[in-house]
């Protein structure tokens, strides 16, 4: 008699907030929905694994119930509550060197022929697809190193500074010392520079990244609101969870030391 193969079961995947409750690993795969710009983000994908980027998953197809189906990445995504180890310098270092060879890889990439879900501030677009959501949820890690980035949701024409602007705001992280409650804490501006120094200095206007950081706030935060005003539940609980008080304390935060963070980066 033939063995008969299991049909793989579905376990949902926690961690991110639009998407809540709708991510699925099967098997080795990821069943994502299908959004309307997602012909973009598959193109992209597509031309990373061209590229040979190992860093990111392969798009597979649409499956039956018409959602993505991607590649699994192997690893441990650094989801709430954080790992102690994902709050680590080396760490941040390792997210800093796969933040660059993501953009090195999609140098080459054509975003034109394709439409994006947002757009990037005029100002900080138009070098190349920028991943704009780097957040520790995002990165997947193997033996304590950064190795792949997932959720390409908000992928769109950007530059190198945004991404890493995005990606500092959020791994160093530059807030108010309340909203710190890790190893972190008081540390903010020594794990910016030290980013910096492991993405590399030849980066480029670096006198315009505190406005680029700002700016990224604001832009980040308009997708929550934007999501809490679309029913989106996830975007809705993580607003009323304390977010809204959060985003004005570290508006707050920023005008208070733009010179400080100027000064970590000279």
């Amino acid at each position: 008699m033939t063995a008969v193969s299991p049909i793989p079961r579905e376990i949902p995947l926690h961690g991110g907030v639009a998407n809540r409750g709708s991510v699925f690993r099967v098997g080795d795969t990821v069943r994502r929905p299908l959004r309307p710009h997602s012909a973009a983000t598959h193109a992209l994908l597509l031309y990373l694994e061209h590229v040979g980027f190992q860093g990111a998953p392969r798009f597979l197809g649409i499956d039956d119930r018409s959602r993505e189906v991607l590649s699994f990445v192997e690893g441990v995504a650094a989801t709430d509550p954080h790992p102690h180890w994902s709050l680590s310098d080396e760490a941040l270092v390792s997210v800093a060197a796969l933040l660059r060879r993501f953009h090195d890889a999609v140098a080459g990439f054509d975003p034109t022929p394709y439409t994006w879900d947002r757009t990037v501030p005029a100002r900080f677009a138009g070098e190349l697809v920028c991943h704009n959501d780097p957040n520790l949820d995002n990165v997947v890690f193997r033996h304590g190193q950064a190795v792949g980035l997932i959720d390409f949701d908000l992928a769109a024409p950007g530059s190198r500074l945004w991404d890493v602007a995005a990606a500092v705001r959020l791994w160093a992280p530059l807030r108010d010392e309340r909203d710190i409650d890790d190893i972190r804490r008081g540390r903010s501006l020594s794990r910016l520079r030290r980013f910096i120094e492991a993405y590399g200095t030849d980066l480029g206007g670096l006198d315009v990244l505190v406005d680029a950081v700002w700016v990224n706030h604001c832009w980040l935060y308009d997708v929550v609101r934007d999501g809490v005003s679309g029913g989106n539940p996830g975007f809705t609980d993580y607003w009323a969870g304390g977010a809204e008080r959060r985003e004005e304390r570290t508006r707050r935060w920023y005008r208070q030391n733009g010179a400080a963070i100027q000064a970590a980066l000279a």
